[in-house]
């Protein structure tokens, strides 16, 4: 029997929350209806995911929160403020990498620290400092066209935590990479969420991949999406990431939620 914890739509953590969701709705021209009246909280310091059936608007709710695309109705709170645009508070990894092509890994991680006016000195010393934190010291004059996609990817990652974000917000950050750059890719993941202590929003398409890296999943239902259950993995983070994919809450909490999303394949 594993302690793998699941929660009624409408379970509000203890924990401190840092972003609110609350009733947003999303309705594209022509009557396309993503969202439907989703309210969550993400708790402070965790990492949560969006997991549902493709088309389900998994995409659409983090480009809301990140303030890159406005709901029909409803609100987003950000540490307390009301989201009515992308703010120095969130930070977003794409799915496509999205690096300048004509900068050095230094330039790119350094950009969002450049917008905003750090001196030269100060924003390489941090940028190379998140170089660091990914696996990348010694690639600092490198190319994006001199790097694998999975380097290109902690590039990425790397610009994100740099602007010293309180919220980073993943679009199926590792969908690119080959099966073994994704599996170290995550257990990188748990050490940036243990040393970094942000607020991590992620989306993936991956059962396997959400119980592995996540605190907390969001279990969408198909669309117009609606919050079918949110699920708590409840394993023990000291121990090997084979021992993690062997252990029996894992084990668990994948079945769950593939019981759950296959009705959506038939």
């Amino acid at each position: 029997m594993t302690a793998t914890v699941v929660h009624a739509p409408g379970f509000q953590r203890s924990l401190g929350t840092m972003v609110s969701v609350r009733s947003v709705s999303k309705v594209y021209p022509g009557g396309v209806e993503a969202l439907n009246e989703i309210s969550l909280d993400f708790p402070k310091g965790q990492l949560t995911t969006l997991l549902g059936p493709s088309g389900c608007g998994k995409t659409t709710l983090l480009k809301i929160i990140a303030g890159l695309l406005p709901a029909t109705s409803g609100e987003v709170m950000v540490d307390g403020m009301r989201v009515e645009g992308p703010g120095p508070e969130r930070a977003f990894v794409f799915q496509d990498f999205a690096l300048l092509p004509w900068a050095t890994v230094l330039r790119n991680v350094a950009f969002g620290l450049e917008l905003r006016g750090v001196p030269v000195a100060e924003r390489e010393s941090i940028a190379e400092h998140y170089i660091g934190q990914v696996g990348l010291k010694g690639f600092e004059k490198h190319y994006p066209h001199a790097l694998s996609g999975g380097m290109r990817q902690r590039v990425g990652l790397a610009r994100a935590l740099a602007v010293k974000a309180e919220v980073v917000l993943m679009d199926e950050p590792f969908s690119a990479v080959d099966e073994q750059t994704r599996r170290k890719f995550q257990e990188d993941m748990l050490e940036l969420i243990k040393n970094e202590q942000k607020t991590f929003i992620f989306v993936t398409h991956s059962i396997e991949e959400a119980v592995y890296v996540s605190n907390r999943i969001i279990l969408l239902s198909r669309r117009p999406s609606r919050v079918m259950r949110i699920i708590e993995p409840d394993m023990p983070r000291g121990i090997t990431p084979d021992q993690i994919r062997r252990h029996p809450a894992y084990l668990d909490a994948v079945e769950m939620i593939w019981q759950a999303l296959k009705q959506y394949l038939d």
